[in-house]
């Protein structure tokens, strides 16, 4: 239902998860490669990224295609950290199309996209409350309250998920979430691809570029990330 993408380690510019690859988040936005639910990611789209000079990530989200935003190119071309967060969205029928609806949903240093779909009855227990109706921001809101009580960022994504799948059990919620320093997604219905490279880790909803090294995420993982650690994935 979505397209999401994200970058750990030497500081890069957003256009290198949008613009610059030639299957990155613009060209997912109408031609995704291995989506499977859905054609086009025209419903909003979405940015977040973290500078010294900020206790909070900087995050810029609009309700309109990326394709059609001109401010678009000159920003990711300056918008540049050593932690970056982007996505693309396919609206859920029945779910608003507003900003407060596009990821990334962000919460003190928390980063957060969904890529997929689930009964908002699944998951309204999860959280106090909602910045929107849409699914994606209820799933955003509990991982931000859990993350405030002290989980890590892999425990509160792996509790929702399994929490929501029992409840749904068609539900798609591949998350990815940030926190300036780690990275943590979560497999649940649709693809997920990771790359490491001599400077950092990309992860995304299908792979950016055709240069070998992707590796696909098992079905039911998570995957963690750090700039020390690298990349570990484990079964949910």
């Amino acid at each position: 239902m979505c397209r999401h993408a994200a970058w750990l380690g030497a500081s890069r510019a957003l256009t290198t998860l949008i613009q610059e690859p030639e299957h990155g988040l613009l060209r997912q936005s109408y031609a995704p490669r291995r989506q499977r639910h859905g054609t086009v990611n025209a419903d909003g789209f979405g940015m977040g990224w973290y500078d010294a000079a900020r206790p909070e990530p900087v995050r810029y989200r609009r309700s309109i295609p990326l394709w059609s935003d001109a401010n678009l190119p000159a920003l990711a071309q300056i918008a540049r950290s050593g932690c970056l967060l982007a996505a693309v969205r396919c609206a859920t029928v029945g779910m608003p199309v507003e900003e407060s609806a596009t990821a990334p949903f962000t919460d003190g240093p928390w980063l957060l996209s969904h890529n997929g779909r689930v009964a908002r009855d699944a998951v309204r227990d999860l959280a106090d409350g909602a910045e929107s109706a849409c699914d994606s921001a209820w799933l955003a809101a509990a991982a931000f309250q859990r993350l405030r009580a002290g989980l890590t960022l892999g425990d509160s994504l792996a509790e929702i998920v399994a929490h929501a799948g029992a409840k749904d059990p068609g539900a798609r919620l591949n998350l990815l979430a940030c926190d300036g320093a780690a990275l943590a997604a979560t497999v649940w219905g649709d693809t997920l691809f990771h790359r490491r490279t001599e400077d950092g880790v990309l992860v995304a909803s299908e792979p950016l570029d055709d240069l070998p090294g992707w590796q696909a995420v098992p079905e039911r993982s998570l995957l963690l990330a750090t700039s020390s650690d690298g990349v570990r994935v484990q079964p949910l």
